[in-house]
């Protein structure tokens, strides 16, 4: 994977993300925006808090991103993900429609 410069909702959210700065990570999503997360989705900044705080920031997440590509509205991120969750190398495709992200589907 190529390592793309990241549209700038992407960038904010995964900044976040790292920070462990919840509010500025809902920020970066549409009002109507979800996350799947391996087919559960959760739409709405409040089902995406509520993920979140489960499993995303809530585990102190840490992401290291290792790659970057974009096709269309798509872009997919590849990270080292660390924290107290999940720990190892995943995909994530962000659609953005604007300065917002619509869709963060956790992919690999």
């Amino acid at each position: 994977m190529t390592h793309e410069p990241m549209p700038i909702p992407v960038a904010a959210a995964l900044e976040a993300a790292d920070a462990g700065a919840t509010e500025d990570f809902l920020a970066a999503f549409a009002a109507d925006g979800a996350v799947d997360d391996w087919g559960r989705e959760f739409r709405g900044h409040e089902a995406i808090r509520g993920w979140s705080d489960a499993e995303f920031i809530g585990k102190q997440v840490r992401l290291r991103v290792t790659g970057c590509r974009t096709e269309g509205d798509t872009t997919t991120v590849s990270a080292q993900v660390g924290g107290n969750g999940y720990n190892g190398p995943s995909d994530f495709a962000f659609t953005v429609r604007g300065d917002r992200v619509t869709l963060m589907r956790i992919t690999g």
